[in-house]
């Protein structure tokens, strides 16, 4: 089957072609070319940095893409709360759909214009227009050569001497091994995997009460007690035709599944009548509600014809996976988790076009990039996470913090975890990002650019939605970049107060914003808060 090649590999096709160095250096080096890799490697490279950005699938844009989860965001989006480059790529997902796919006149002119509709997001669309974008945003840096990127390439090994960082190895899917050194890496991995590669102290899982002082946190520290992970797939609906899968190898095993959650999951996983992330009652997820929630297309939006069926992507309270983890577990119980969480994507499927009598879902695979229809990569709610030289608990979640590196808004949203644990899901003040919570107590140049920064269990379930994230990694560029240019090392950035003035002073200058334009106090009105993903 003929593959698509996106622009930025076929510019990085002939350095891997030809007899590539197996040692390369740049002045930043990206591990993870998520969402907040993306947004680190931007910073980077508009302030003047040679960057080299890695990713372990195919597809660079983590969440956006190759998980297969469109934009989360908080109800105040389109004006204000998010970084001048995340409005951009925000702005190019709209001119895309514009410039290359036939919308309806009303469509074509909306300016808030939401491809799928869906009702979690502003901006639900198809993962593959975020990775055209992303890839335009990325693209002449790489032409120029500032940038170079390693596809398919997964962090093996590092090299340290004493608080430093000296080099990360990445091994290619065609088992080629490279070494690469940089004044800076930055870990936009999802799930922190170069804080254990580079003896960086971390956190895993849920911290207890006495050690945080958090209301909902746990009496006692679990390590283990992650949040549930979820592999994502596309779909779409054709009447009148039969699409039914194979029956997956596990599916009585989950037709017939009730979660052992405390407090209790009202019955059978796959149903209409989950839990509901605030009450933990039964709730109605019905098809309707289910259908719209994650639609990437809606019809009614193209021209009669373009579309047969709207599409929809699925990532539902009924496959959240929670048997197994896949931080810090041994390598073959992290694959028997994942196949698990695959079969179960796939029993929900099955079931809804068996059981539910709708054998006309078809699964779609063109839209995932993938042969099996099935994401290219599991979606990753919780990390590791940075014994931080600050780490912002629950009860200080809208907090005004003085180091200010970006906002967020979200509620603390958990899911249910490996712990046995049922949802956890409270309201919260819109927050900030303190530039402690980006700098490791130890280590002077590894920063975290993802969901890995100075967070807890809790918090984490606020600070990992899309914009933060990219927020996170932008925030994380520029400090290397200026770190490099001013020869200061962040930690000292962050606590002298001129040298974290001007930090400030350069990052608000290139769209960042520090402080939200109301106080807690006074927010505007917003719509109804999102469902719980």
């Amino acid at each position: 089957m003929m593959r698509r090649r996106s622009f930025l590999a076929t510019l990085a096709a002939p350095f891997l072609a030809s007899a590539s160095p197996r040692e390369l250096s740049a002045d930043v080096a990206i591990i993870g070319a998520g969402v907040g890799g993306c947004a680190a490697a931007l910073a980077a490279l508009r302030n003047g940095m040679r960057v080299i950005l890695t990713e372990e699938t195919n597809w660079i844009g983590g969440q956006l893409t190759s998980q297969g989860v469109p934009p989360d965001e908080h109800p105040w989006i389109e004006q204000f709360g998010c970084t001048r480059a995340y409005r951009d790529y925000r702005n190019a997902v709209r001119q895309y759909y514009r410039d290359h796919y036939p919308l309806t006149e009303d469509a074509r002119h909306r300016a808030y214009l939401n491809p799928g509709d869906g009702s979690v997001s502003k901006l639900t669309h198809e993962p593959k227009v975020s990775l055209a974008v992303l890839e335009a945003m990325l693209a002449p840096y790489a032409s120029a050569g500032t940038l170079t990127l390693l596809l398919q390439h997964k962090p093996m090994g590092a090299t340290v001497d004493r608080d430093h960082v000296k080099s990360v190895s990445v091994l290619s899917d065609a088992g080629v091994a490279r070494t690469i050194t940089a004044s800076y890496f930055l870990d936009a991995t999802e799930q922190g995997d170069l804080l254990p590669l580079t003896r960086t102290e971390y956190v895993v899982g849920a911290e207890s009460r006495a050690e945080t002082g958090e209301p909902h946190a746990a009496e006692i520290a679990s390590p283990s007690n992650i949040q549930s992970f979820t592999v994502c797939f596309a779909m779409d609906l054709r009447p009148g035709e039969d699409h039914i899968i194979d029956k997956p190898a596990d599916y009585n095993f989950w037709r017939d599944y009730v979660p052992q959650l405390t407090p209790a999951w009202p019955g059978k996983l796959l149903s209409w009548t989950p839990a509901d992330p605030r009450t933990l009652k039964p709730r109605l997820f019905d098809w309707d509600t289910a259908w719209r929630y994650r639609r990437i297309v809606h019809r009614e939006n193209f021209t009669p014809g373009a579309f047969p069926s709207d599409i929809t992507l699925v990532n539902w309270p009924q496959n959240d996976y929670w048997l197994g983890a896949l931080i810090d577990v041994p390598v073959q119980e992290a694959a028997k988790n994942l196949e698990s969480a695959r079969q179960l994507s796939l029993s929900l499927l099955y079931w809804l076009q068996t059981d539910q009598r709708m054998n006309g879902l078809r699964l779609r695979s063109d839209v995932m990039g993938t042969d099996d229809g099935l994401a290219k990569y599991p979606y990753i709610r919780e990390s590791r996470r940075i014994r931080a030289e600050f780490t912002v608990v629950e009860q200080l979640v809208g907090t005004a913090f003085p180091d200010s590196v970006g906002v967020g808004s979200y509620r603390i949203d958990l899911h249910p975890s490996t712990g046995g644990d049922n949802y956890i899901d409270i309201s919260s003040l819109p927050f900030q990002i303190p530039l402690g919570s980006l700098i490791p107590k130890r280590v002077e140049n590894l920063l975290p650019a993802s969901k890995n920064l100075g967070v807890t269990h809790i918090t984490n379930g606020c600070y990992r939605l899309h914009p933060v994230e990219w927020n996170i990694g932008e925030a994380s560029g520029a400090l290397a970049a200026h770190a490099i240019k001013t020869k200061q090392t962040p930690r000292r950035i962050r606590n002298d107060a001129k040298l974290f003035a001007d930090f400030q002073k350069s990052i608000i200058a290139q769209g960042v914003e520090v402080a939200w334009p109301f106080t807690n106090a006074a927010k505007p009105a917003a719509p109804q808060p999102q469902e719980a993903r």
